[in-house]
């Protein structure tokens, strides 16, 4: 049987990223691009992590993160705080101005459900992110046949 998960994955994760980009353009919102907002969404979640805990989140690569957060930095929307229990790790906090886009941001997130979902059931819905579950547990376990 052919098969072409990973192919659609792929597009459907390039595609999305350039609407996102659009949709936050028309929205007149140049804070921060589609990947940047992956960084602040966890952060909104929980404030103060560390570089490794956001990578792990984001599932960004360290040094892809570290340039990423070197231009947030610059930008306004972060700033490196020591860590209290480690002196060898920086923790990532949001700034004002970080904060005060969490709302611009859910409702761009939400424009996008609609868009991903159109015409989807609730039980498509759940079907199809279980299933996809599925497929990320399978990548993340790491067991190749």
């Amino acid at each position: 049987m052919e098969t072409k998960g990973g192919y659609l994955i792929s597009r459907i994760k390039q595609v999305g990223a350039r609407l996102f980009d659009r949709m936050l353009a028309e929205a007149d919102i140049d804070a921060f691009n589609g990947a940047q907002g992956r960084i602040l969404y966890v952060l909104w979640q929980e404030d103060g992590v560390t570089i490794s805990t956001l990578s792990s989140k984001t599932s960004l690569a360290n040094t892809t993160l570290t340039s990423m957060l070197d231009r947030m930095e610059a930008g306004g929307l972060i700033h490196r705080a020591p860590s209290p229990t480690d002196r060898r790790a920086s923790l990532i906090r949001l700034t004002d101005k970080a904060r005060s886009l969490q709302d611009d941001y859910d409702r761009i997130s939400r424009q996008m459900n609609e868009q991903y979902y159109k015409g989807f059931s609730d039980d498509e819905i759940r079907t199809l992110e279980s299933l996809l579950q599925r497929v990320l547990s399978n990548l993340e376990g790491g067991n190749a046949p």
